[in-house]
């Protein structure tokens, strides 16, 4: 058996594991699901994960995992070439902490059950969605942008001259700035750059066309033919 991501080709959280499988080179089955649908809700879904999120990564033994951010770290350990974080403390340290500033500052107030919840009990129009959505954005990418352009660790990428998990959480929350509805006013300051300088086949994170479309699953083969940006929710 191979590997199996259960996954949806907006979420920003499957972008950046897809990004990791391909910096691994890991081969992987593309199981995807629609958020909107319903389709994580079900029984044999919540079986596997029972917050009802995505990712999912199925192993080869047939162990399941949740969360990308330790997915992530589990892969570096598991597969520890191309290494997604430095070998010293302190570099860990940084490149943990730029990563954090987008999975735990951005996503967590800014993904698709917290603006549904923000209408469904407070009856926030889709204006106000878009105001909370810009503010948490700006607020963290700012502090971000500050941070990249100042500090010494920098590099050709977040962290030194080669992709770090700071790059895959930085890359997946620029794809997902550019391309929300509710978001029309990003950050311009030259240092986002930084962020975006991930090569081709990880910033496309090989989405099949048309997943959203098909049903059961696709091989792919890891960092293989980048297909179009993914969108997040």
């Amino acid at each position: 058996m191979t590997l199996r991501l259960h996954n949806f080709f907006r979420s920003s959280t499957s972008v950046r594991l897809r990004a990791a499988l391909n910096l691994k080179g890991l081969a992987y089955d593309y199981v995807p699901y629609v958020l909107r649908d319903g389709e994580t809700r079900t029984e044999s879904y919540l079986a596997m994960n029972p917050a009802g999120l995505v990712p999912v990564l199925e192993r080869e033994d047939g162990a399941t995992m949740t969360q990308s951010l330790a997915i992530i770290e589990w892969l570096d350990e598991t597969h520890p070439e191309p290494a997604l974080l430095p070998p010293d403390a302190d570099g860990k340290a940084r490149v943990r902490s730029l990563a954090y500033m987008i999975a735990c500052e951005i996503h967590p107030l800014n993904n698709l059950r917290v603006l549904q919840y923000l209408g469904s009990a407070f009856g926030a129009d889709e204006a106000a969605q878009k105001a909370w959505f810009v503010h948490w954005v700006e607020t963290t990418f700012d502090a971000l942008e500050t941070r990249l352009a100042t500090e010494a660790g920098t590099g050709r990428y977040c962290h030194g001259d080669t992709p770090t998990l700071a790059d895959l959480c930085g890359d997946d929350g620029v794809a997902h700035d550019h391309a929300c509805p509710f978001c029309h006013k990003l950050p311009t300051a030259p240092s986002c750059e930084h962020v975006a300088m991930v090569t081709p086949a990880v910033l496309h994170a090989d989405v099949p066309k048309g997943d959203h479309l098909i049903r059961g699953h696709q091989h792919i083969a890891g960092a293989s033919q980048p297909r179009a940006p993914p969108q997040a929710v």
